[in-house]
C-alpha cells in the first residue's frame, strides 16, 4: 500500500489527516479517541490567556439539503473555555503517550506582542509539535480584536507571526481567514513574517438561517441570535480556490499548506492535495459521522495512489497546480457536446426542462416504445454541462469532448479581444 506519511513544516504524522481545532479537540479525552480511530494528528482547540471566555447555549445551526444532510454548520462557539492551565497539563500529558502523532496547538491573543509571547512559552513547554495562529475566527473574538480582526489585516499578520516566530523554535503555521478579498494578501503576510506554513480556510461569516417563529438568526440564545462561522461541504469550492490561488502565486508557492473546508472523504482530501496541500484538517465530518470516519479516509487514499501508481503523497501534492489558469488562458477552440445514455435514462425530463427553460434549447423530446426519447442537439448545444449536473442518474449525460479541427486559442490572443497579444500561441 502507498505510504501515507506526511510532513508539514517538519512536523511528522503517520497520516496527512489531522483533526482541525474546534470541539472535537476540545480535551485529552477526545484527542486520544480520535488518535485511538487513526487520526494522524490533532490541532487543539485554540487556547487563549484573557479575557475570559464564557461561552452560550445554544451554538450551533444548521444548513441541510432536502433529505436532512447536513450542508454545512455555522457555529457560534468561542475558543476553549476550560482553564489554561488544565489545556495545558493535558497537552503535555497526551503528547508523551502519543509521541508518533501529531499534536498542534492553535491559540489565540489581543494584537500585543506581550499577550503573544507568553502564551507561546506556555505553550511551548508542553512538548507539541507545533503552534497554529488562529487569526481566523470570524465571531464572538474577533469582536474582541483577535481572530479575523486580525486575520484581515495583512501588516497585522504579518506582525503576529513574526512575533510568535521570534519568541520559538517550534514551527508555526499561520490559520488563514477566508473573509477577505483576496487571500494571497494575508498568505504573503504570513510568509513576510516568516511562517513556516499557512492553514486554510477558517469559518466563513454567516447567517445559516432564520427562525420564522421567533424571528431571529439560528441558533438563538434566549430568542436572539448573531453571526457565525460557517464550515461543512458547502464551503469546500472556497477553500479549493484559495489552497490553488497560494500554490500558484509565485511568491507564496512552495510554502506549506494543510487544507481545511468540508472535507468529508478521501476524494475531497486528495483534490486539496492535488492542489498544493500537503495535509489536511477534518472538523465538520467528523462531528456529524464520529472519528471512525478516519478509517475509510486512510484505505481510500492509499487506495487511489495505488491505482495512480504513486507510492507516496509526494507525487499528488500540486499535481494540479500547473493545469489552474486565469480565464484568459483557456483554450476557446475547445469543444465537448453532451450524450445522453438511451438505456440509463429513466425519462424524468429534467435535463429537457432546464435545457429549454434556462440554457440553449439543445435537448429534443420525441416518443419511444412506452416511453419519450430525449437526445441532444449537437448544433445547439454549447456544452454547458448544466443537463449532466441535474441528471439524477450517474453517467447517463456525459460531456464528449469533439475532434479538435482549429489549433488552441486563447481569449489572450483571440481576434475579437481588442488588448490581444500577437505572439505565436503557446497553449
Amino acid at each position: 500500500m502507498a505510504d501515507l506519511r506526511c510532513t508539514i513544516a517538519g512536523i511528522r504524522s503517520p497520516n496527512p489527516f489531522w483533526l482541525a481545532s474546534a470541539p472535537p479537540t476540545d480535551k485529552a479525552l477526545n484527542v486520544v479517541r480520535a488518535y485511538q480511530a487513526g487520526w494522524g494528528g490533532v490541532v487543539w482547540k485554540t487556547l487563549g490567556e484573557d479575557p475570559p471566555v464564557v461561552n452560550v447555549s445554544s451554538r450551533y445551526g444548521a444548513h441541510m439539503d432536502t433529505e436532512r444532510r447536513i450542508l454545512g454548520i455555522n457555529n457560534i462557539e468561542l475558543i476553549s473555555d476550560r482553564p489554561l492551565e488544565v489545556n495545558l497539563q493535558e497537552i503535555a500529558q497526551v503528547k508523551k503517550d502519543w509521541p508518533e502523532r501529531a499534536l498542534v496547538v492553535s491559540l489565540m491573543a489581543r494584537m500585543e506582542e506581550s499577550a503573544w509571547v507568553e502564551l507561546v512559552r506556555k505553550i511551548e513547554a508542553t512538548g507539541a509539535d507545533g503552534l497554529e495562529l488562529n487569526l481566523g475566527c470570524p465571531h464572538g473574538m474577533c469582536e474582541r480584536g483577535m481572530g479575523s480582526a486580525i486575520g484581515q489585516v495583512p501588516e497585522m499578520v504579518e506582525n503576529v507571526t513574526r512575533w510568535v516566530k521570534n519568541a520559538t523554535r517550534m514551527p508555526v503555521i499561520v490559520k488563514l481567514t477566508p473573509n477577505i478579498t483576496n487571500i494571497l494578501w494575508s498568505a504573503e503576510a504570513a510568509k513576510r513574517g516568516g511562517a513556516d506554513a499557512v492553514a486554510l480556510i477558517n469559518t466563513v461569516n454567516s447567517i445559516v438561517s432564520v427562525d420564522l417563529d421567533a424571528m431571529a438568526p439560528t441558533p438563538t440564545v434566549d430568542g436572539k441570535g448573531t453571526h457565525g462561522g460557517y464550515c461543512g461541504p458547502a464551503v469546500k469550492p472556497i477553500a479549493l480556490n484559495m489552497v490553488a490561488e497560494i500554490s500558484r502565486n509565485p511568491f507564496t508557492a512552495g510554502i506549506p499548506i494543510s487544507g481545511i473546508g468540508g472535507i468529508s472523504t478521501w476524494r475531497d482530501a486528495a483534490e486539496f492535495i492535488a492542489l498544493g496541500a500537503h495535509g489536511v484538517q477534518v472538523c465538520t465530518a467528523a462531528m456529524t459521522y464520529g472519528f471512525r470516519i478516519v478509517e475509510d479516509m486512510i484505505s481510500g487514499l492509499s487506495n487511489f495512489l495505488d491505482s495512480k501508481g504513486m507510492d507516496s503523497l509526494e507525487p499528488l501534492i500540486g499535481a494540479a497546480v500547473k493545469n489552474v489558469v486565469n480565464w484568459n488562458d483557456l483554450n476557446m477552440n475547445f469543444s465537448t457536446k453532451a450524450v445522453i445514455d438511451q438505456d440509463a435514462c429513466i425519462d424524468c425530463g429534467r435535463c429537457h426542462i432546464v435545457c429549454e427553460d434556462t440554457s440553449h434549447q439543445a435537448i429534443r423530446i420525441s416518443a419511444g416504445e412506452g416511453r419519450r426519447v430525449f437526445t441532444v442537439e449537437p448544433d445547439d448545444c454549447v456544452g454547458c454541462n448544466l443537463c449532466s449536473h441535474v441528471c439524477p442518474v450517474p453517467s447517463c449525460i456525459t460531456m464528449q469532448p469533439e475532434p479538435a479541427t482549429q489549433p488552441p486559442l486563447t481569449w489572450t490572443r483571440h481576434p475579437q479581444n481588442p488588448f490581444r497579444q500577437t505572439a505565436p500561441e503557446t497553449v
